[in-house]
């Protein structure tokens, strides 16, 4: 634990500029985005990662606020310092955006029109929390919105639309685009 702490701490002056941050454990060492915190080290040090503490207070935070429920399911869908379990981050997106949070009313939008892991594309859905996001302004959702109808209004079995956006790279910007609203210090859970 004290080796990854100081790993983080060993920023170059370059990795500033990229907004990267180097991170070192036992696999090895590697530069990630600086948006991209994660705990899989002490989750692996924990005998029932069910048990573990910060993910416990995670939940217990999601429970009374759509932003921590937000955070729960892109940790989920990452696989950041839990197992990566599509259904659970859909779980807690859905939960987050059923009370209101645009930015998972975004994501969701995005899961359904492009389709996750085993769940296939489904536009319909996909407008509908694209429309919930794009009516509190979501610039994003926007512009997904109208993919969403356009995809609605063609065959919604168009398979060949879908892989083509799904191999472009639509996953990737998950992994760098999107940041976390929440962080663990001081043992608890606090917001940026």
């Amino acid at each position: 634990m004290k080796q990854l702490c100081l790993s983080l701490l060993l920023v170059s002056s370059a990795a500033f500029a990229q907004d990267t941050i180097r991170i070192c454990d036992a696999s090895g060492c590697s530069d990630r985005p600086r948006n991209t915190a994660t705990f899989e080290a002490e989750l692996a040090a924990q005998p029932d990662p069910a048990q573990n503490p910060k993910l416990l207070a995670l939940e217990a935070m999601a429970a009374k606020d759509p932003r921590a429920a937000y955070d729960l399911g892109l940790r989920f869908f990452r696989g950041d310092g839990v197992k990566k379990d599509s259904y659970l981050a859909i779980k807690w997106m859905r939960d987050a955006g059923e009370r209101g949070d645009f930015k998972a009313a975004q994501a969701l939008g995005r899961f359904y029109l492009f389709g996750l892991e085993e769940m296939g594309s489904d536009p319909v859905e996909a407008e509908r929390w694209l429309m919930m996001a794009a009516d509190k302004g979501d610039k994003e959702a926007k512009k997904l919105l109208t993919q969403a109808r356009k995809a609605k209004e063609q065959a919604q079995t168009d398979y060949e639309w879908r892989e083509t956006v799904r191999k472009n790279g639509w996953v990737a910007g998950w992994y760098s685009g999107y940041a976390y609203r929440t962080y663990w210090r001081d043992g608890r859970w606090h917001y940026y």
